[in-house]
């Protein structure tokens, strides 16, 4: 096994752990709603604070993962969200409640950054997509292990018990990552020469600073974070609202919950699936068109799903409707990831952090809207209007982006040379 999958395999457990901790809530949410009297609004206001630290906190972590590297980056980031995935076990009030997943929030902020850098650094351009495919296949199926495992935990010891569990998870990760991952290929000492050989473009990038004035002009970074924001805004009702919606709107019990994994195991396989057509594609028809075909299929297959849930009466058949949904949204992820770097170049932790800012601004508002429609509605149905427009829309923007077209920073020209050229 080449020392660049051995990363791949960490970072997969990584993502794994750090959607497990993430999910939890979620699967734990119509317990915690009942004993500490949260409503519709307030769960909103739970899930929104998490999503608003995500957002706040995405670009400086991934700024801080291309300055000093992600092994340092991550560890500090994996101890912190660990630390108040416990603390959220110990809340007695929505007060608290909601300092703690704002805490949280801003600790989980850092992973996704992160380990975009990791596999900027690690792995060659042709690969990425498929990389970024099993990294976000390994977060589903944290999505998908989290009711398997909160639900019995919580049936015998309680909800509270559920997040004490979770919080020892990453401590143990951090402890192997810290003394094991080395920031690239040629800093670890027993990674053959085959293999540098292998890295050698990508470890030729220099470092540098997001070029802002820049980026901030670049078509390419503004449709990045819209397609961001239309498919996020959906796909964090997996992560908040998902349960609670099976158990008050479609009349599931707590034991049918397991079912709950159904979407997470598609979307597992989307993952992999998307990364693994994405490298074929981009072979065959170039890079452009190997990534936004992809993605504009899967925006556009999810908003139809999402309009099959709104129209459906059966509580299987909705269920089947949101895992396609979650399927078709994360068919395309992976290239939403590849591109980032693609037009990242040297900064890529920086703008999968921009792009990731536009994903906490949406799961900050899809979160805490979806509880004001279903207060201000009395049902479940209409939440999921809002989700299928911004999806299609998402789908027209994927149309928009060039991924040849990379973000350059400003060349300095020495004096003498510029003064040869003129």
């Amino acid at each position: 096994m080449k020392y660049r999958h051995r990363v791949l395999a960490l970072s997969c457990v990584l993502l794994t752990i750090l959607m497990l901790d993430r999910v939890c809530i979620s699967v734990a949410g119509p317990r915690m709603q009942a004993a500490l009297h949260i409503g519709p609004v307030g769960w909103g206001w739970v899930n929104g604070m998490f999503a608003l630290a995500f957002a706040l906190f995405e670009i400086p972590s991934g700024i801080l993962g291309d300055r000093i590297g992600p092994r340092r980056v991550l560890t500090r980031v994996v101890l912190w969200w660990s630390a108040f995935s416990a603390l959220t076990g110990a809340v007695f009030s929505l007060p608290v409640l909601l300092i703690v997943r704002f805490l949280f929030g801003a600790g989980e902020a850092g992973g996704y950054p992160n380990v975009s850098v990791v596999i900027a650094r690690w792995f060659p351009v042709r690969e990425r997509g498929l990389a970024f495919g099993f990294v976000l296949m390994a977060a589903q199926v944290g999505g998908a292990l989290s009711p398997l495992i909160v639900v019995p935990i919580q049936m015998h010891y309680g909800w509270r018990g559920t997040f004490w569990f979770l919080g020892l998870l990453g401590p143990l990760w951090a402890a192997v990552w810290y003394f094991w991952y080395r920031d690239s290929p040629g800093e670890k000492l027993s990674v053959p020469p085959a293999e540098l050989a292998e890295t050698a473009e990508v470890r030729s990038l220099p470092s540098h600073t997001m070029p802002w004035a820049i980026a901030l002009r670049t078509p390419n970074m503004w449709a990045a974070t819209a397609i961001c924001f239309c498919y996020i805004y959906t796909y964090v009702f997996f992560a908040s609202w998902f349960h609670t919606y099976l158990v008050k709107a479609r009349g599931f019990s707590e034991k049918d919950l397991w079912l709950s994994s159904l979407p997470y195991v598609v979307a597992a396989a989307a993952n992999l699936l998307g990364g693994f057509v994405s490298n074929i594609l981009v072979q065959r028809c170039g890079l452009r068109w190997g990534r936004c075909a992809i993605g504009f299929f899967g925006l556009a297959t999810a908003g139809l799903a999402i309009v099959g849930v709104i129209l459906t009466h059966g509580p299987g058949t909705a269920l089947a409707f949101l895992a396609l949904a979650n399927g078709a949204i994360t068919f395309q992820q992976p290239i939403m990831f590849a591109v980032c770097l693609d037009i990242g170049g040297a900064c890529s932790g920086a703008m999968v952090g921009v792009m990731n800012t536009a994903a906490g601004a949406a799961s900050f508002v899809g979160s805490i809207a979806f509880g004001y429609i279903v207060s201000h509605t009395g049902g479940y149905t209409m939440p999921f209007v809002p989700m299928a427009l911004l999806l299609f829309v998402g789908a027209l923007f994927w149309l928009y982006i060039d991924p040849r077209k990379q973000i350059q920073p400003k060349q300095r020209i020495d004096p003498e040379v510029a003064v040869a050229l003129a």
